[in-house]
């Protein structure tokens, strides 16, 4: 209790943390809550505090549940605020009309087009959003008024258990419907007064692309607008395995160096006025002209998350400068987290929010450490070279800081871990800062004059260097380490761990590293399926004897998917007739006999093989309905169990199954079979990958 009150004002720091294990709760229900559940927790947390709140350990006990209930009822309330038609099946050839939102050029073609205010004629629920792909190349204007055959269907379910919901990262855009487009588009109504900010995003996106061409062009849009789409899926793996990923994602780097620009270059030359700088505040005048552009900078790039924290925490520190205080670094990253959580919950769950503060927390804490001895040698040491070595070393220690905090996360989500992630950003991390921003932001400064390809230019000169460097350290001997997959509880180990571990300035921070160690242990206990199938039961992943996973067949994200979750894939390919290598799995028209451990598995894909499949199999997975064919089997996923429950995943050891349906739970986003009511033209889904989940 003693080290407790000794850190006081460290307590609000918990603040965040608090509310996220609320949110947490909430998203990791199997069942959605009645709505009265959160509010009627936190009165439960309030009536003993208030009977008893003259006793001091009721505020230290009845405060963080307090908040912990808040961050509960927030989760939700913004699942029923966000609630939006969803589509029940596929729609087959429709005629599609509504205003295009946003249009996003991709990199191997056409355009992306998200489309409100949608009208089309369906049996069941209209969305009211959609997103469709254009294989046109000619762009669609935004805020105009559109018609056009397409196909739609619901946002596709996840490909495995555990792997990227986009279900539910649909359910909270509003997303209604995915598709495609079968014909030209037709412009019903011209754009008008709405959609104006999209409307300038989609233009400066497609002015730079204009000036820069290739994938340089696309990065340099990525950083401009925040638009990925652009980026050639070659390019955008490269700079996730050399680990540099993050420079893509505009974020605390990209705002620092905006408002530090705008910052010093005003007060420069306001300075250089000796009436104005000797009679007017114009540090206040150049901190407030610093947080209008960077705000304006987050709207242009559309206010991802990371954005909306560095908007945050760079605005709180020019507000500081406005007030004439001095602003507390580690509150500012509490209080931005608040904020970004209350207005949107549903970011602690991905990617973007845990690494972007991780890094930003784990930063900082670093540096309240280390600042006072590096300022010191600083002083003793004010040599141009000293001043070079000091840049690099803080270069290669917020590196270090910043990789080994964001590790966890990335290879939670991606599976993946980037071992020469401190040589790339050595080497990009410059490049970065002296060339390619300050051009960026030179050129958003000339486009109103038609000038900007002055900036343009050198930009793309400076992009394509570091697309260089990602492309070389990407190409060197074990640069991206494909991990086991994680399980939840291990994370959430290592963050509490990590957070205790951040937060106290005590020696007692270090007992942080115990739950830390039990996190990263999961790794170790990481048990991956011995077989995969998806939801239609036509491509199965099945472990070979060397651990390698064999895919039947599938699309490139199928296999993607499989492979960050389950893999690696095998080289071997499946054999259509015939033997596989080792003899375990043979195959003819019927389908498929896989023998593994003393269990014989049954793979049909045709109706002629159940019963020869039933009477010898012990498991049986089929793509067509076997119902009550097959008695003598232990185990049968039939296709009525794969259209109610979505792809399986199963472990022979036990026989222990589990399905989407299963792992989603009965939420809002879950997995719901509907039955068709007419036949219609199908084009099937096309699920989102691994690594497809932040750029969508």
């Amino acid at each position: 209790m003693d080290r407790l009150l000794a850190e006081r004002e460290r307590w609000p720091l918990w603040l965040p943390v608090f509310l996220g294990l609320g949110i947490a709760a909430y998203f990791s229900l199997p069942v959605e809550p009645p709505l009265w559940l959160g509010l009627a927790l936190s009165v439960l947390v309030v009536i003993p505090w208030v009977v008893l709140r003259r006793r001091a350990w009721t505020a230290i006990i009845a405060l963080p549940l307090l908040v912990l209930t808040l961050g509960f009822a927030i989760g939700q309330w913004r699942s029923v605020v966000v609630q939006a038609p969803v589509l029940e099946r596929h729609s087959g050839k429709v005629l599609v009309s509504g205003v295009v939102a946003e249009v996003e050029a991709v990199a191997d073609g056409g355009q992306r087009v998200t489309l409100e205010q949608l009208q089309v004629n369906l049996d069941g629920p209209v969305p009211t959003k959609a997103r469709l792909r254009l294989k046109q190349t000619e762009p669609v204007p935004v805020g105009a008024e559109i018609r056009l055959w397409a196909n739609l269907m619901p946002p596709s379910q996840p490909v495995a258990p555990g792997a990227f919901d986009f279900a539910r990262h649909a359910w909270f855009l509003g997303l209604g419907a995915v598709g495609s487009g079968l014909s030209e588009v037709e412009i019903l109504t011209p754009p008008g007064q709405g959609y104006w900010l999209n409307r300038l995003r989609h233009q400066v996106t497609l002015r730079v692309t204009e000036a820069i061409p290739g994938a340089a062009g696309g990065v340099a849009a990525a950083l401009i607008t925040g638009e990925t789409a652009g980026i050639p899926r070659q390019v955008m793996d490269q700079y996730r395995d050399s680990g540099l990923a993050h420079l893509l994602s505009i974020s605390g780097l990209h705002m620092s160096l905006l408002a530090g620009m705008a910052f010093f270059i005003l007060r420069g030359g306001l300075a250089l006025v000796p009436r104005v700088a000797l009679n007017h505040p114009i540090k206040k005048w150049a901190a407030l002209v610093a947080m209008i552009l960077t705000f304006l900078y987050m709207l242009l790039a559309g206010a991802p998350v990371p954005a909306q924290r560095a908007f945050l925490m760079t605005g709180i520190v020019l507000l500081a400068v406005l007030l004439d205080r001095s602003a507390l670094s580690m509150r500012l990253v509490a209080w931005a987290a608040v904020l970004v959580l209350v207005v949107s919950p549903e970011a602690l769950t991905g990617p973007s929010f845990q690494m972007s503060f991780a890094a930003v927390a784990a930063l900082i804490a670093t540096y309240e450490v280390v600042a006072k001895p590096m300022a010191g040698w600083s002083v003793n040491h004010s040599r141009p070279h000293h001043r070079l070595l000091l840049y690099l070393a803080g270069v290669v220690l917020s590196t270090l800081v910043a990789g080994s905090s964001t590790a966890l996360y990335g290879a939670y989500h991606f599976n993946r871990f980037a071992l020469w992630s401190v040589l790339a950003n050595l080497l990009a991390v410059p490049i970065t800062g002296v060339a390619v921003m300050p051009f960026a932001m030179l050129s958003l400064l000339l486009m109103p004059l038609g000038l900007e390809h002055l900036a343009l230019v050198p930009m793309g000169w400076a992009v394509t260097v570091v697309n260089m460097v990602a492309a070389w350290v990407a190409a060197l001997p074990g640069a991206a380490i494909t991990l086991p997959p994680l399980a939840p509880w291990g994370m959430a180990c290592f963050t509490l761990g990590g957070l205790w571990l951040l937060i106290w300035r005590g020696s007692w921070r270090l007992w942080g590293l115990a739950p830390m160690v039990l996190g990263l242990s999961g790794f170790f206990l990481a048990h991956p399926p011995d077989l995969l199938v998806d939801g239609r039961g036509y491509a199965f992943g099945l472990r070979m004897e060397d651990g390698s996973l064999l895919v039947s067949r599938g699309g490139r994200i199928i296999k993607e998917s499989w492979d960050r979750r389950a893999g690696p894939l095998s080289s071997e390919r499946w054999p259509k007739q015939g033997r596989s290598h080792d003899g375990a799995l043979s195959c003819d028209p019927l389908g498929c006999v896989w023998r593994r451990d003393g269990i014989v598995v049954a793979l049909i894909q045709n109706e002629a093989g159940i019963a020869a499949a039933c009477a010898s199999a012990q498991v049986v997975v089929s793509a067509v309905p076997v119902r009550d064919a097959c008695r003598g089997p232990r185990l049968v996923i039939d296709r009525i169990d794969l259209w109610r429950r979505g792809a399986h995943a199963l472990w022979l050891d036990d026989l222990k199954t589990l399905s989407v349906a299963k792992w989603q739970g009965k939420r809002p986003w879950s997995h719901r079979p509907v039955r068709r009511r007419k036949k219609v033209e199908e084009t099937p889904s096309e699920p989102v990958s691994e690594t497809q989940k932040d750029d969508i």
